[in-house]
């Protein structure tokens, strides 16, 4: 229903309108092979879902030549980025003009600015491949080394249902609208997914440099940054948090400076003003959210939504020191909700944000189910073979054998006698060894 909405509200010759009619048509299979399934949440209504409402759309809107007016400016963004030594236009007008995201996100024009306007050459094939890539890797990072059931073919049924959760988690139509029209949003919620995973095998150091590769990207992740060092701090310790938040300031700061010091006005005036509306050109970014409402109703309506976001950036803050997430479900939660409310804050939002609490609400709760919630251990060493035999020669050595002719035990026995018989003394077994060492040692001389 979503998609046959989005289909018939959305402007005519736009990517909207093609991918919610298409998409409707791929959830409506979806469905019919979903109903003659007996298994719940099967892999085959996903790939059908996901066949329909993402990948027959993104085929065709790319040989069309259809897309989000964010790939254009990506792409342009990484024509700028080698030609100028900055992504940024210094001097913006229109909307096109505007370069919001931050530094990294050039690199995904890249493939442009090298092959030209081949079809998949284009920034939207590798939002797509970047989201894919990262979703793969927390998938794997979940199921490899963990104690996994194995089904009859000897493969780990939770590698098998990552796989399938993560059909379905491109089957959502948040993530398939923005990965067939060309949303930058699913390579940065896929890096998250990636840096949580890390959190939840307690790999502080690499969850760290995740969560800065998405840093880099767009501002929408660096609130992902002090959550994470959170939850690990309360997991694995101060030096793990601290070795997580290094690599993630560290990493943002180096890429991300070049770019503010070769053009600081372009910067701010992109990166800052822009995205909040603050600036003289208003951005496309409208959805009838609460900020955007402050805005047309209240007089100094951005300042007040600009202190409304710094303040419940504050709350999010406290909330961290004084109630720290404990999980990591629990802290991509908080991590949902502190987005939420920037996003509802903001003056230039749109709808198709929801990917992140979405994503960050039902993603971190199906992968809880891959891999326990805590960091791998591996599993405590069992005893040497050799000494296992040892310790059972001792013990049947200890013990003499009944003689051929003995009669049947008598039926009463002592307390004493049936107390030693239910808890053997380690003492026991050692002075049976040495009876016995000394029967070798006489029989030898012997």
């Amino acid at each position: 229903m979503s998609a046959l909405v989005v289909g018939l509200a959305s402007p005519d010759h736009t990517s909207q309108k093609v991918w919610g009619l298409v998409g409707a048509a791929g959830y409506a299979c979806a469905a019919l092979v979903a109903a003659r399934s007996s298994t719940p949440w099967a892999r085959t209504p996903a790939v059908v879902a996901a066949t329909g409402a993402a990948a027959i759309p993104l085929l065709y809107l790319s040989v069309i030549g259809r897309a989000q007016m964010e790939v254009g400016v990506v792409e342009r963004a990484a024509d700028l980025l080698f030609s100028t030594g900055t992504p940024y236009n210094p001097a913006p007008h229109a909307v096109r003009d505007f370069n919001p995201y931050l530094p990294g996100m050039a690199l995904f024009g890249i493939p442009h600015l090298l092959f030209g306007d081949t079809p998949f050459a284009g920034a939207r094939v590798w939002f797509l491949l970047g989201f894919l890539a990262a979703v793969a890797g927390a998938v794997r990072v979940l199921t490899r080394g963990g104690d996994l059931a194995t089904g009859p073919s000897g493969t780990a049924r939770g590698a098998t249902a990552g796989v399938t959760g993560a059909v379905w988690l491109i089957a959502c139509p948040v993530v398939a609208l923005p990965l067939s029209i060309g949303g930058v949003d699913p390579p940065v919620i896929g890096l998250l997914c990636l840096a949580l995973a890390f959190t939840q095998r307690g790999r502080a150091g690499r969850a760290g440099l995740v969560v800065g590769v998405a840093a880099v990207l767009k501002w929408t992740a660096w609130p992902a940054i002090p959550v994470i060092v959170a939850v690990l701090a309360v997991r694995s310790g101060r030096r793990a948090a601290f070795r997580c938040a290094a690599a993630a300031t560290g990493l943002a700061a180096l890429a991300i400076t070049p770019a503010v010091l070769v053009d600081t006005n372009a910067f701010y005036q992109n990166v800052v003003l822009y995205p909040l509306g603050l600036g003289p050109t208003a951005s496309s970014a409208q959805s009838p959210l609460l900020g955007h409402l402050i805005v047309l109703l209240l007089p100094h309506g951005k300042a007040v939504t600009t202190a409304l976001i710094a303040l419940s950036a504050v709350g999010m803050g406290v909330s961290l020191l004084v109630r720290p997430p404990r999980s990591t479900v629990a802290a991509a939660d908080r991590l949902a909700l502190g987005l939420l409310l920037a996003i509802a804050l903001s003056p230039a939002t749109r709808i198709g944000y929801a990917i992140y609490p979405i994503v960050l609400i039902a993603w971190p709760r199906f992968t809880a189910r891959l891999s326990a919630d805590r960091p791998a251990t591996p599993p405590a060493a069992s005893e040497p073979p050799h000494q296992r035999r040892t310790a059972a020669g001792h013990l049947s050595t200890a013990t003499p054998a009944a003689p051929a002719t003995a009669g049947p035990l008598p039926p009463h026995r002592s307390p004493a006698g049936r107390d030693a018989r239910r808890r053997p003394r380690r003492q026991d077994h050692a002075s049976g060894a040495r009876h016995s060492v000394g029967a070798d040692d006489s029989r030898r001389a012997g």
